[in-house]
């Protein structure tokens, strides 16, 4: 074993994970034992480092870290392309039954059904495979009126629920910048918001969660008052996407030194030089995306 050389804060930065996620693995799993220097900080190898990549990209997978630190120790270091298929397939049916329920009003069934997918998948699985494609499956459904408007409210009261349960749970990183995150103008589906809020909050930033119904002028009082480095809008309704572009201008215009991101299905319909004026802001449609505007923008604020 080659000596440590990264810290416990080099390490978290290069593998996008907080460093008291570091700390419970090595103290619940004994996968990596990295040595002290003489102020007792932690100090990792690359042998160490090359383990824990291992270990979140089997996460990201949709692997809990029980269920990656047990094929590490099988000696399953191997791409499983048939396990993460079966763990796709299985999300997908959780998904399914867990609309299927929502739609029937039956909350101790979708209760049981969401229980069942934390124990089987790892947070980010659990968020990005099956609550962010209910989030979707019922804004369309909606949308296209295939549903009431109370089977709508009845499902994203639900959602929001398990959501705000995680939220809650999670440490906030005093070095990241605060954040603010807001439906835009006549805005009221905040499912995608929340999930994309539960994201910002899994990479450690604090955020002011206003939500939907908010009126433009207290979105500028708060931001007046709380004075966030980043303000995030949602925007998932083609009407609602001229009005959500023009507060974006007066936003930028009111207070230069806010980074602005905005997501939501309305900006995919952007095309041309209108497309081209705004791009800046759009944070993407998926995670990927999400942690490539993110790296981006924090780099620009630290300049």
């Amino acid at each position: 074993m080659s000596d440590g050389k990264y810290n416990i804060k080099a390490v978290s930065k290069k593998l996008g994970i907080q460093p008291g996620t570091l700390r419970a693995w090595e103290r619940r799993y004994n996968i990596i034992s990295p040595i002290r220097n003489d102020a007792g900080h932690r100090l990792y190898s690359d042998e160490h480092l090359s383990v824990l990549k291992w270990l979140v990209q089997k996460t990201e997978q949709g692997f809990t870290i029980s269920q990656a630190v047990e094929l590490l120790e099988d000696g399953n270091t191997e791409p499983h392309s048939d396990a993460s298929e079966l763990s796709r397939d299985r999300a997908h049916v959780l998904s399914d039954d867990i609309l299927e329920a929502l739609l029937a009003f039956e909350e101790n069934k979708a209760q049981e059904l969401l229980n069942q997918a934390f124990s089987l998948f790892s947070i980010d699985k659990v968020v990005q495979d099956i609550l962010g494609q209910l989030q979707v499956r019922v804004g369309e459904l909606w949308e296209n009126e295939k549903i009431t408007v109370a089977h709508e409210h009845f499902a994203t009261a639900f959602l929001r629920s398990r959501i705000g349960m995680i939220f809650h749970t999670l440490p906030i990183d005093g070095y990241l910048p605060k954040v603010m995150a807001v439906c835009s103008t006549d805005e009221y589906h905040e499912l995608g918001l929340l999930i994309f809020t539960l994201y910002l909050r899994r990479k450690g930033f604090e955020v002011i969660y206003l939500g939907p119904s908010i009126p433009e002028k207290d979105i500028e009082i708060v931001v007046e008052d709380t004075a966030p480095s980043i303000l995030f809008l949602s925007c998932t309704l083609m009407s609602n996407l001229p009005k959500c572009l023009n507060l974006i201008d007066r936003l930028d215009n009111k207070f230069p030194e806010l980074t602005i991101g905005v997501g939501g299905g309305a900006l995919l319909h952007l095309h041309g030089e209108k497309r081209q004026a705004y791009d800046n802001y759009f944070v993407g449609k998926n995670k990927d995306e999400w942690d490539v505007w993110i790296k981006h923008k924090l780099h620009k604020l630290s300049i």
